[in-house]
């Protein structure tokens, strides 16, 4: 180690690393659990999460660290590489260090943007597992998923082609008369099918199901997978698989997945989802991995129960946040620590030049066509106009009370000069800054980012939220607005409007929490706006009811929950060697 991370692939610099990975056997031992906290599947495991968090109850959690980013490109800027990378950098300063990532999605593996692996030398492994369903979490989210609209549109059926007198013979069940109108649930698959956003469903006799309207989101995009990532144990999740709101019925009361009596069944396809899976990064620190990387309505952030399990392991956690830090620092400040208790150390913020060069006015940045040359040569002109939009979210992570490091993210192709302007900017704004070459020298490349990161760890902060629990939802959107992402105030649509004060009136939303959905690829809710714009207003068209998660969703312009593919995606590259059944091609 390092390999040739230029001239390698990151599906074979897996593959070389695999061959010294640790079994489950050797983790075991490794990191001091039982055998009974080790549930092993194949060269993978689970960890049983309430073994371990009970038997290391009284050991005091070690340094708690969160990855985040600067507004990105299309591309992403690599806060999966940095996270592994700390990782990395921390084992070579030789401290006791883990982490916590997200599963990737099938839609971007298969798409332009990849698995979330990380790269390079900085890559989790093994790969192939981990970007082709690893241990099943997801395919069981589906099915758990899915089953609720089985059942839904099944009931609706049911209830249009018989009386309630035959309904109460036939099966016991009441009628729920839910308004095919109002139907808030859809479907999902993990690819990126934009054939699929919008549907129609039922078309044929009366034994064919309930003829409406549809649709699909992506399989992170799901509720069940916001609610993986804020549960506490099998108990928790339970309750909340009762409390889903589906629909409305034709007088506007809720329609659960309690009343349709399938919260149970669902939990059943569930059941394994509760426990994260270890892996590795390539130079052998452990990993777990558990929720979903979409970070809009499904919140972003690795699983709470990730957290609690590494903060018990490690002397030094590493967790990662979704998307920029006003959508993914913004939930994990304001959110995922609210709701868990755990205060971080630090929070790093994962910088590249070439994102600053595009938010100072550099050209188009399209996946799946090559960078213009302005982000492959220098331009201290282009970066110098773009620096605002890094100092931004610098002061936003401030307002956590914590003082952020500056991770620069370097490609072979940044200059000295470069790296050494977007470091002036970032300590000038208060925050530490570290250059790292993780990517193309693992650990050793990034000495400096975890020197940085110990440094940070061990000065005093005060963490504190950026609005108390008992704001109503207009005002948290309002400073969330104004303080997170520069605008001047928010507009609300007649019907949200009406809708936010029928929940701020409803003491049973009083515990929600505010999750707001908005583009990740700018501070506004515009993505063709870059850099850091003035004199605007965050438009709110709707806010959304996620009753298992318990999330109010506001949402600020068009958001999809069902990516699309591109024209030249990442599966027509991909295959398998028939002799030895290993996969090619992943990225």
């Amino acid at each position: 180690m390092p390999y040739d991370a230029v001239k390698m692939q990151d599906w074979q610099i897996s593959e070389e690393a695999e061959k010294n990975m640790p079994t489950p056997d050797e983790w075991q031992e490794k990191l001091g659990l039982t055998k009974e906290e080790v549930l092993s599947m194949g060269r993978l495991s689970k960890l049983d999460f309430l073994k371990i968090i009970d038997r290391l109850e009284s050991k005091p959690d070690g340094k708690y660290i969160e990855v985040t980013a600067i507004t990105p490109t299309p591309l992403g800027e690599g806060k999966s590489t940095t996270s592994v990378g700390l990782m990395e950098g921390l084992g070579k300063r030789g401290k006791n260090v883990g982490g916590a990532l997200r599963q990737p999605s099938g839609g971007p593996t298969m798409n332009v943007k990849g698995t979330a692996a990380g790269g390079g030398n900085a890559l989790l492994i093994p790969m192939t597992e981990f970007s082709l369903g690893l241990t099943g979490d997801i395919n069981d989210i589906m099915n758990a998923h899915n089953l609720a609209m089985v059942a839904m549109t099944a009931r609706m059926q049911h209830e249009r082609n018989y009386t309630d007198e035959q309904l109460q013979r036939l099966s016991g069940m009441r009628r729920l008369d839910i308004d095919p109108t109002r139907v808030e649930f859809g479907w999902i698959i993990d690819y990126c099918c934009q054939a699929l956003r919008n549907i129609i469903i039922g078309i044929g006799g009366r034994t064919d199901g309930y003829t409406m309207e549809s649709k699909f989101g992506i399989a992170v995009s799901s509720e069940l997978m916001a609610m993986l990532a804020v549960i506490t144990d099998l108990a928790d999740l339970r309750k909340r698989m009762d409390e889903i709101t589906l629909a409305f019925d034709k007088t506007g009361k809720p329609v659960t997945t309690g009343d349709l009596e399938v919260g149970g069944a669902m939990t059943a396809f569930m059941r394994n989802t509760i426990n994260p899976t270890l892996m590795s990064t390539a130079e052998y620190q452990p990993c777990l991995v558990h929720a979903g990387p979409f970070a809009n309505i499904a919140v972003g952030q690795s699983s709470i129960i990730a957290d609690r399990v590494g903060l018990k392991l490690f002397d030094y956690h590493v967790t990662e946040s979704g998307f920029a830090a006003d959508i993914g620092f913004e939930k994990f400040w304001n959110v995922k620590c609210r709701a868990s208790g755990l205060k971080p150390h630090v929070s790093v913020l994962t910088t590249t030049i070439r994102a600053l060069k595009m938010h100072g006015g550099g050209p188009r940045v399209v996946p799946g066509i090559g960078l213009a040359d302005e982000y492959t040569k220098e331009n201290l002109g282009l970066l110098e106009s773009g620096l605002p939009n890094m100092i931004h979210h610098i002061k936003t992570i401030r307002k956590s009370g914590m003082n952020p490091v500056v991770c620069v993210n370097c490609f072979h192709t940044d200059t000295d000069a470069e790296v050494a302007m977007v470091r002036k900017a970032a300590e000038a704004a208060g925050a530490r800054c570290a250059r790292s070459d993780h990517w193309e020298k693992g650990g050793e490349g990034a000495l400096e980012l975890a020197d940085a990161v110990i440094d940070a760890c061990e000065e005093e902060s005060e963490f504190k939220f950026l609005y108390p629990l008992e704001t109503k939802l207009r005002d948290r959107v309002d400073l969330i607005a104004k303080e997170v992402y520069g605008a001047d105030g928010t507009s609300w649509t007649p019907e949200a409007e009406a809708k936010a004060k029928m929940l701020e009136n409803d003491p049973q939303y009083d515990d929600y929490s505010t999750m707001m959905v908005k583009t990740h690829l700018s501070l506004t809710h515009d993505p063709v706006r870059k850099g850091v714009p003035t004199g605007w207003t965050l438009p709110i068209r709707d806010v959304l009811i996620y009753s298992g998660a318990k999330f109010l969703c506001p949402c600020a312009g068009t958001i999809s929950l069902m990516p699309g593919t591109g024209s030249n995606p990442a599966l027509r590259r991909i295959d398998i060697d028939t002799k030895t059944g290993k996969v090619s091609g992943l990225f």
